[in-house]
């Protein structure tokens, strides 16, 4: 697996020699040099002027983590330790959700651009909030014996939690300042991971809570954390800004007045 990685990242080589850096960027260089600053000065420079943003768009990458940890690392414990799978049908139920993962992302991100970003998220976790039943087996699909109604229920749930993630590429750079979009989406989704790394001990401890006789009770903790990290996507996406179609380069090839960037008025 890691030899396999490593081929990824041969294209490394292309895009160094081969892809020319973004307007945005070499003009953020060159207003670097004008004003004797670097780039950690610019990034927290951006910060203090678009601190509520920065703080909103944590939060709302706190939830997102939450909800991809949180459906899915906890997954096989549950199909093992209290379906009482084997390694075979685990394997094969985290591959069919995993599959549905990547029609979903796809899927999802493409259409954002008609619906919205934030329709797209929302519409892709009230969807997924319904599939929580059956991807635990609290509810079987007509038809399917448990295993293979779990599976469906699998696929479908994240098919809808990636789906809401793949709107989050785009959106996360819509919404970040001109000065700093090649940084600020990652350093906020790795501090919204950071804050939200603790919700797989959180379930397995609720798990243990409600269990009985010494058996956790796996599936009703990844039901109340699952339905909860939804509705807390559904709430943060709400109360921010739509920026689909924000321009980043200006008609004159110039990064786009800071003033189109969402800043404080975003949370009005």
């Amino acid at each position: 697996m890691f030899v396999i990685g490593v081929l990824p990242a041969l294209l490394v080589v292309y895009i160094r020699f081969g892809v020319t850096e973004s307007p945005v960027w070499e003009h953020q260089q060159v207003l670097h040099r004008e004003r004797g600053t670097n780039v950690w000065q610019g990034i927290g420079n951006a910060i203090k002027r678009h601190w509520l943003l920065f703080v909103y768009v944590i939060v709302l990458m706190t939830a997102f983590n939450s909800l991809s940890h949180g459906t899915q690392d906890l997954l096989p414990t549950f199909l093992q330790a209290q379906l009482k799978l084997g390694v075979n049908a685990t394997s094969t139920i985290t591959i069919i959700a995993n599959i549905g993962a990547i029609i979903g992302g796809i899927l999802f991100g493409y259409y954002s651009q008609n619906w919205g970003r934030r329709r797209a998220i929302i519409v892709a976790c009230i969807i997924g909030m319904i599939m929580i039943p059956f991807w635990i087996g609290f509810i079987r699909i007509p038809g399917l014996n448990l295993l293979a109604s779990i599976a469906v229920g699998a696929f479908l749930l994240q098919f809808m939690v990636q789906g809401a993630w793949g709107v989050i590429p785009v959106h996360l750079n819509e919404l970040s300042p001109t000065d700093v979009r090649g940084t600020f989406p990652g350093f906020a989704y790795q501090l919204g991971n950071l804050f939200a790394a603790g919700i797989v001990v959180f379930e397995a401890l609720l798990a243990e809570n409600l269990g009985t006789r010494g058996t956790p009770n796996y599936a009703a903790a990844l039901a109340i954390f699952s339905l909860g990290a939804f509705l807390a996507v559904i709430i943060f996406t709400a109360i921010g800004r739509e920026a689909k179609g924000i321009e980043f380069i200006g008609a004159d090839g110039q990064p786009a007045a800071e003033e189109a960037i969402p800043s404080r008025r975003a949370m009005s």
